[in-house]
């Protein structure tokens, strides 16, 4: 059976290696696959960065780190392949990355961000000179990329990437199975309309983009701004509820709320983006509301689960609509719920994860492209 390294940027507490790789280790296993995994930056690191703290130091020691082990990673038959989140280094030259893997030991990349677009879209032109083809490079000499939507999918097939798969964000759905319908009661005074945003602070910036319209409705809709994982807003007239970020409450407090948002611009970086808030929304259970770009176009249905918006006026057009019907709400949600499961569940994309892997960890003349 295929052994297959982790190299992946965080540990468990961080999102993007939680959803893209470690949820999946029971699937893996159970399908006979062996991992050991290998993450860059560890738990520590995000706490101190989500802290505020100085990371420069460790982040260079994680680097090093991980430039020191790799030999041990890809020599000896350790491994039968490579499974790499987005990048070895990053911030580090192609050459160094490709000296590294250049042992032998094919290696899959996976995206779920336009990491790409740090660099050659970078404020910084000896970053755009010495990095903006790294990415790309690293693509072509991949056996295999996964990528999280069709936007990132282009960027590796015209890099040359010889093998090139779309694969979904999904939700363990098993977490979300035993929550009951979320109450959608009649707004009022006493059961302001609950909107919640879940994320990074890091991605809290785009809270900014519904500031206005939430500072309007709330003369004429009692709101509650729940934010989990990133600090309150101290916005006039709104009240903003902070709520701490666990793997083992996010389900429950998202099912304690009535709709969810995902608010971005509309830049290439956003086209890179996967849609993950939508898809744990509709899986507790919420209707959706989310902006007209990338990936959330693809997993909203607008009218059945949620709205797709542009503009203050479509968001505050959208919530009103919600917050003026419970009927509406329950309806979308459990459409939502039932989308959630059937096409962004592990149990719906596992198989075919199980299968690409096995297939890249064997001969190359063994895959299709």
């Amino acid at each position: 059976m295929p052994r297959i390294a982790l190299l992946t940027r965080y540990d468990t507490q961080g999102a993007s290696s939680r959803v893209r790789t470690l949820q999946y280790l029971p699937v893996l296993h159970q399908a006979g696959i062996e991992t050991e995994h290998f993450p860059l930056f560890d738990n520590d690191y995000l706490k101190r960065m989500y802290g505020g703290q100085s990371i420069n130091l460790q982040r260079l020691q994680l680097l090093a780190r991980r430039i020191l082990k790799m030999p041990s990673i890809t020599g000896s038959g350790r491994f039968d392949l490579l499974w790499i989140e987005k990048e070895l280094l990053p911030y580090l030259p192609f050459g160094l990355e490709k000296w590294l893997l250049d042992n032998g030991v094919p290696y899959v990349l996976d995206f779920d961000d336009a990491i790409f677009h740090n660099y050659d879209q970078s404020g910084n032109p000896l970053v755009r000179r010495l990095l903006g083809h790294k990415i790309d490079r690293l693509m072509a000499g991949a056996r295999l990329v996964m990528c999280g939507n069709g936007y990132l999918a282009a960027r590796a097939r015209n890099a040359g990437a010889p093998w090139v798969e779309i694969l979904p964000s999904t939700i363990d759905f098993e977490k979300y199975r035993p929550l009951p319908a979320p109450q959608q009661p009649v707004i009022s005074a006493d059961h302001p309309l609950r909107i919640v945003w879940i994320g990074s602070p890091s991605t809290s910036k785009y809270l900014e983009i519904i500031r206005p319209v939430l500072e309007q409705l709330t003369s004429r809709y009692p709101l509650e701004l729940r934010i989990i994982g990133a600090e309150a807003r101290q916005w006039p007239g709104v009240q903003s509820v902070h709520i701490p970020w666990a793997s083992d409450t996010e389900a429950r407090e998202l099912n304690q709320s009535h709709l969810g948002i995902m608010p971005l611009e509309d830049t290439p970086w956003e086209q890179g983006k996967c849609g993950f808030k939508l898809i744990q929304y509709m899986a507790a259970g919420l209707p959706v509301i989310g902006s007209r770009v990338g990936m959330n176009i693809d997993i909203v249905q607008p009218g059945v689960h949620g709205f797709l918006v542009s503009g203050p006026e479509e968001w505050a057009q959208s919530i009103e609509t919600l917050a003026a019907s419970p009927e509406l709400r329950s309806r979308m949600g459990a459409a939502g719920r039932k989308a959630a499961e059937s096409t962004y569940s592990i149990a719906a994309v596992g198989p075919q994860l199980v299968q690409l892997l096995k297939q890249a960890a064997g001969p190359a003349a063994a895959r299709t492209a």
